[in-house]
């Protein structure tokens, strides 16, 4: 099924130009009034965990084109006799189980938003060495911009295996229209709000997508 809408109508001038715009005037002015709460949390990282503020990693963005993803780093840079990196339970810490939980960690994605490398909604942008992993069907996902929030965060988040999270996806990129990202916008703040999904079952945060049978 593709993805694309019928030239014309409400959902196509959504996707050609009104998802775009909405972007930039929520992210927008959601960056602005956030921003004193982004500099005490930066500020609450120096002090607790020390430098670097941020998180940074290479995500695959619109057609698997990488970018730098910025979110407020959660985890310390704890490592063995040998120089790896501990797992993540183990250098997750308090301070950053409630960044995580809360959702705050992600703020910064707003200024990506703005930028135009990502959506308010849209699949989450994952690492760019998985592109190489996904079957055809699952990089349909790279179709439109990775999102701050999406149809599988509201569905489960991090509970749900990987192949139903790219499920998810696929189906939001062949149906995204305005009416269903403002639902997901609407659904996303009572996600945040309980906490939901934040860590898949027995893991501190989401394994590693390895690739699918």
């Amino acid at each position: 099924m593709s993805g694309t809408a019928m030239p014309g109508t409400r959902q196509d001038r959504y996707r050609r130009w009104g998802k775009r715009a909405l972007d930039v005037l929520v992210g927008g002015a959601a960056l602005v009034i956030l921003l004193p709460l982004g500099a005490l949390i930066a500020l609450a990282i120096l002090s607790r965990m020390g430098r670097p503020v941020m998180f940074v990693e290479r995500r695959a963005g619109l057609h698997g084109r990488p970018f730098a993803l910025w979110k407020f780093r959660t985890m310390t840079n704890e490592t063995d006799q040998h120089g790896r990196l501990l797992p993540d339970e183990r250098r997750l810490t308090s301070f950053g189980r409630v960044l995580r939980r809360s959702s705050l960690d992600e703020l910064p994605e707003l200024l990506h938003v703005v930028r135009g490398e990502m959506s308010l909604v849209g699949p989450r942008p994952l690492p760019d060495r998985y592109v190489g992993r996904y079957s055809r069907q699952q990089a349909r996902r790279l179709e439109v911009r990775p999102g701050v929030t999406g149809l599988a965060q509201v569905r489960g988040r991090n509970t749900l295996p990987w192949e139903e999270k790219f499920a998810l996806d696929v189906w939001y990129v062949d149906h995204h229209a305005l009416r269903l990202d403002l639902t997901l916008l609407c659904a996303t703040l009572l996600v945040v709000a309980r906490g939901d999904g934040v860590s898949h079952p027995g893991h501190a945060t989401m394994e590693e997508f390895s690739g699918s049978r």
